[in-house]
């Protein structure tokens, strides 16, 4: 048997040792590195001029009024214009995709993972899926448009008469359904991640199927899901197409209604990628000024909901670490 392993060659285990304390220079190791490097150098370099651009052309308006920038609503001068109509759209509409979008898409990553038993119906769904997260977010406005539209009414009457059925809510449903099937694929792959041998624990210690997904494989498969509902979400709120489809407003919203005001869902709407195409079309320096620091409201926006992410996910790594 000793003469069927490779290394009980004298020879041949003395070649293995001197490659792998080899200390000359591979090339094509070190061009591929190099090119990698600065790939990545390249990225940060256009991202620091994009950021520094944006920042530097909204600074007018962030030193001089952030305080009113923040607190009126679009207006047609540019000296009284401001985001909150947009920011408050676009929050409601950020919560309705972690409402729907979050516990529908993990729950169905759940069932094809850990109970769905493979075969062709199973592999038809998870191809369908996939296909659904590469479909043009224009047709997510269309389906909105035709459906969600009408069954928004449904929660708050009255809102087809008064204005045509374009509330916050349908357009919050049909953002949560665009981001579904982000939501489904990377929670698939986090729960797909865990090990074997943790489900095989669990179940050796007497645990049935359920506490073992929802005590070892969830916990342990968190992080992972964290990350791909944060994604998802920051595409949602950056679409303007299906929003545009479903009747957000581009000029002056008549009632003005609190921030975290309920009743917004049912009211026209809308949200801050519509805003900033609002101020972007209107000629002037002024304009582009307050386009920019609309710009820098939405990056400040999703940094925010990418810090809190961050910290549920380094949250639950300490736990599965143990510490």
């Amino acid at each position: 048997m000793a003469a069927l392993t490779p290394l009980a060659d004298p020879r041949t285990a003395e070649r293995v040792a001197a490659k792998l304390h080899s200390t000359g220079t591979h090339w094509p190791s070190q061009l591929f590195r190099a090119v990698l490097a600065f790939c990545l150098l390249f990225a940060l370099m256009v991202l620091g001029v994009l950021l520094i651009d944006v920042v530097s052309g909204g600074w007018p308006v962030l030193n001089g009024r952030l305080g009113s920038f923040l607190s009126e609503g679009v207006r047609t001068r540019s000296d009284s214009a401001g985001v909150f109509q947009g920011l408050r759209g676009t929050f409601w509409i950020a919560v309705c995709v972690a409402v729907i979008a979050f516990p529908m898409g993990v729950g169905a990553a759940i069932y094809l993972e850990e109970y769905a038993t493979p075969s062709k119906l199973t592999r038809a769904i998870d191809l369908s899926i996939r296909n659904l997260a590469g479909v043009p977010s224009v047709v997510y406005g269309i389906l909105g448009f035709t459906i969600f539209v009408k069954l928004a009414d449904g929660f708050f009457p009255g809102s087809m008469s008064d204005h045509n059925g374009n509330t916050t809510l349908a357009g919050g449903v049909t953002l949560a359904v665009l981001a579904l099937p982000i939501v489904i694929i990377t929670s698939a792959e986090a729960i797909r991640a865990v090990p074997r041998a943790l489900r095989e624990a669990g179940y050796g210690l007497g645990a049935t199927k359920w506490e073992v997904v929802r005590h070892h494989v969830l916990p342990y498969a968190a992080p992972g899901i964290l990350t791909g509902t944060l994604l998802s979400m920051a595409r949602a709120i950056g679409e303007a197409a299906p929003l545009i489809l479903v009747g957000a407003q581009r000029g002056r919203l008549g009632l003005r209604t609190g921030f975290f005001d309920l009743s917004q869902l049912g009211e026209k709407f809308t949200a801050m990628p519509i805003v900033i195409t609002e101020f972007a079309t209107r000629p002037g320096t002024e304009w582009q000024h307050l386009t920019a620091a609309a710009i820098v409201v939405l990056l400040v926006f999703v940094l925010l909901a990418n810090a809190a992410a961050i910290l549920l996910r380094n949250r639950f790594e300490r736990r599965r670490g143990g510490e």
